[in-house]
């Protein structure tokens, strides 16, 4: 296709007023006039021709630059690549007419391979939607992205042009996440006031009840409870935009992942505590838990599970209670991988919920399929189930659905994880235990497991972690007897001439009786070293506890 570069100037004729163009008589000097280019294109589809040309190059080199990029640009795609070269050809139009800068030629390759759209730019909200549409894997991986794209990312940079993303944009926006925290505590906090102001007004009574009605309007205007976007929620917000970006760098769309280089603060997993009798009275005095992951003790879960023994779930809680399936590795449990002759169980399926939807997928990593060891109260509970379970069926008839799973509804059906967990917080409530989610009894059953001497490999195989690195930050919170048997061990392993609980009493009776030198020196030192034969430079290891009424040490 031809092309072509000329000089020319604006002079028009003094009589005619008509251009001189190359005409004009001052051309001649290469200071008056400026060059321009004009490159033919591929025709249209109706055949009509069509051009790119520019002006107001003010020297050759500059404007036959220009004209070699725009065939470059050209040169891209074969000469028999009709549609390829119609889609460059109406790149060039569009440039040429709003006078923009020409395309990189590198930048136009990688989109005319990859079939996007030559003429616009591509933005990072475009670019989220289509990496999302071809995004493979786990569908509760795939919702979590979509909803950080749709509430944090292509509101606030979606707009951005994906190729000039930088990191100040990422460090902008995440600050703007935290600093909308403070609104959500404000409004959060102004909306449960209301609330309580709303409960405090009495029902009967014409100007009460008309309080009520503005109370209530005032209420319905203001903003639903929200939650807080934490750092752990920020953390893979940021997972999400790296693993979009990392993507787009492998198409050669970009060259640099800035969502790899903005530091954010680390979400750390709290750490689960016990609910001891003195966390329990501030609970019930404040209404506030210690840490978001609470356990119960021993006596707790056994309470529970007295209380709920007749209820058509009661082997579910026992089973996660003791073994710490997770409450979709229960839901979806089989009869086929349970074996009660041999007191094993594999979890190979789970249940996940994906807003309401239910479907069947593969535990959540691969150490979370898994072969579990039952105890013998676990055993008989599943037995029992399993008896009532083939009651249902022939009660049913032929209205039975047979899912083939451990714990269903009394005609068969598929239970929602959700509606367990609604199940078990109301048995809880009944007999008035201190809150916990389904999710810390399986945290109770690391306790409980550690208690009794499982060591943290043990328990990572129980619980299906991928790393032993989890089970050890989250999950194994001793127990307060654990605890104090272990400070009780060690106390015992330091020879001592005698127990402070048999010193104190001497040593009180020697200052109330006056005879201050009766009292050890602490600050001697020799008094506390053993001597090489294993014994005290006071007195034997094997020493009896002095005569109380001597008043001798």
């Amino acid at each position: 296709m031809k092309g072509s570069t000329h000089r020319r100037c604006y002079c028009r004729d003094p009589k005619t007023s008509r251009p001189l163009g190359k005409n004009c008589p001052k051309l001649s000097s290469r200071k008056h006039g400026s060059y321009s280019i004009r490159q033919e294109l591929p025709p249209r589809e109706d055949g009509a021709r069509r051009s790119f040309s520019r002006a107001g190059y003010e020297t050759l080199k500059s404007a036959q630059a220009d004209l070699d990029h725009i065939r470059a640009l050209l040169g891209l795609a074969e000469s028999d690549d009709v549609e390829n070269l119609a889609r460059l050809a109406d790149m060039l139009e569009q440039v040429g007419d709003e006078k923009a800068p020409l395309p990189d030629i590198e930048a136009t390759r990688r989109r005319l391979s990859h079939g996007l759209d030559l003429t616009s730019r591509l933005t990072v909200g475009e670019w989220l939607d289509m990496w999302l549409a071809g995004k493979k894997g786990r569908q509760s991986a795939i919702s979590r992205d979509e909803s950080n794209i749709r509430v944090h990312l292509k509101p606030r940079i979606g707009h951005l042009r994906l190729d000039r993303l930088r990191v100040i944009h990422l460090t902008e926006m995440f600050d703007a996440i935290a600093e909308g925290n403070v609104e959500i505590a404000e409004g959060n906090a102004a909306r449960r006031k209301a609330v309580e102001d709303l409960a405090l007004i009495p029902w009967k009574g014409r100007d009460h009840r008309a309080r009520r009605k503005a109370m209530k309007a005032a209420i319905a205007e203001m903003d639903p409870y929200r939650r807080i976007v934490g750092a752990a929620t920020r953390q893979r917000v940021r997972s999400t935009l790296r693993a979009a970006l990392n993507a787009a760098i492998a198409q050669q769309l970009i060259t640099f992942n800035p969502a790899a280089h903005v530091d954010l603060e680390t979400g750390r997993r709290p750490k689960a505590l016990v609910w001891t009798e003195e966390r329990v009275l501030h609970w019930k005095r404040t209404g506030e838990k210690s840490s978001p992951v609470m356990v119960w003790t021993p006596e707790h879960t056994g309470l529970f599970l007295d209380h709920i023994a007749e209820d058509r779930l009661y082997a579910l809680f026992h089973l996660i209670a003791f073994r710490g399936l997770r409450r979709g590795e229960a839901c979806g449990q089989r009869w086929t991988d349970t074996h009660l002759d041999a007191g094993l169980i594999t979890v190979a399926k789970q249940l996940v919920v994906n807003g309401w939807e239910v479907y069947e997928d593969d535990p959540k990593t691969d150490a979370g399929a898994r072969t579990i060891a039952l105890d013998s109260d676990t055993v008989h509970a599943l037995r029992s189930h399993r008896a009532q379970q083939d009651e249902d069926r022939v009660e049913w008839e032929s209205a039975w659905v047979e899912t083939g799973r451990v714990f269903t509804h009394e005609n068969g059906e598929l239970l929602h994880p959700a509606n367990v967990t609604r199940r078990f917080i109301e048995l809880y409530e009944e007999i008035g235990l201190p809150p916990i989610r389904l999710h810390d009894l399986r945290h109770g059953a690391a306790t409980l497991a550690h208690a009794a001497g499982a060591d943290l490999k043990d328990i990572q195989e129980m619980l299906g972690h991928s790393s032993i690195t989890i089970t050890a930050d989250t999950y194994t919170s001793l127990l307060p007897e654990a605890d104090l048997a272990i400070a009780e061990a060690a106390a015992r392993l330091v020879p001592r001439a005698r127990s402070a609980a048999q010193a104190a009493p001497a040593e009180d009776a020697a200052i109330t009786d006056g005879d201050v030198a009766s009292v050890p020196d602490r600050a001697d030192p020799s008094a506390a070293i053993p001597e090489a034969d294993g014994t005290s430079a006071h007195a034997p290891l094997t020493q009896t506890a002095p005569d109380q009424g001597s008043g001798a040490e």
